[in-house]
């Protein structure tokens, strides 16, 4: 054994990734050699079709045409044109639903005011309020109707139909129609509820239904559903 030789033969420290070695050493080894990555794409041609992400990172080759020559160029413009179009979509989506919230807070004004003068505010809400909001259909509901023109709900139909803890919510796929909206009911392809804190603290609802989706958006407008049910609940009060 020469000196400076371990037991086992070996060099002091060799084969070891730890003390001794950068970082960067220790994990160019863990990578496969490049005859192995050539191997690779060989056996599994549809390998960069499948993952364009890759072009993002891939440094471009000279642009060699030839009959069985891969254009990468192209391969990574088409990836990156695909990436700024869907960036494209989400702004426009968002661009969108910011302008549909912005109207719905626009007609919901009108309504406030449209209730500030009425004498008679289920007559408003059911008559006046669905050409201001630009729907088909508005109603008020309760378990416990005081006056004329209020639909009267099952007991605790209310609480289910809104949901734990909401004050409005805004339904793609509506249910319960006909009971919420009655005869407009097969206008209505997307309706929206909001709660009516009445001074006799019976539950009720305002309810909304559009024909046009785009009337009552998704996004942004619970807000301002809520705030209108509680113009409501004041009018009642008066």
């Amino acid at each position: 054994m020469t000196a400076g030789q371990s037991s086992t033969g070996r060099q002091p420290g060799s084969g070891r990734t730890g003390a001794g070695q950068a970082p960067e050493a220790a994990d160019a080894e863990r990578l496969p050699a490049a005859p192995a990555v050539v191997a690779f794409l060989r056996a599994h041609p549809e390998f960069l079709a499948e993952h364009p992400d890759l072009y993002r990172t891939l440094d471009p080759p000279r642009r060699v045409h030839g009959d069985r020559m891969a254009d990468h160029m192209a391969a990574m413009l088409a990836a990156e044109r695909r990436r700024v179009r869907g960036l494209e979509a989400e702004m426009g989506a968002a661009l969108s639903a910011e302008r549909a919230g912005h109207g719905l807070t626009i007609r919901v004004r009108l309504a406030v005011l449209a209730l500030m003068r009425c004498g008679d505010v289920p007559e408003a809400v059911t008559q006046e309020m669905p050409a201001l909001l630009g729907i088909e259909t508005c109603t008020l509901l309760s378990e416990a109707p005081d006056r004329r023109g209020v639909v009267r709900l099952p007991r605790g139909d209310a609480a289910r139909l809104l949901g734990p803890g909401r004050d409005a919510a805004v339904r793609p796929a509506p249910t319960d129609a006909e009971l919420i909206h009655q005869e407009a009911a097969p206008l209505v392809k997307r309706d929206a509820l909001a709660r009516v804190p009445v001074w006799t603290g019976h539950p009720t609802l305002l309810a909304l239904g559009a024909r046009d989706p785009n009337a009552l958006p998704a996004k942004q407008s619970t807000a301002t559903l809520a705030f209108l049910g509680r113009a409501v609940a004041a009018a009642l009060a008066r």
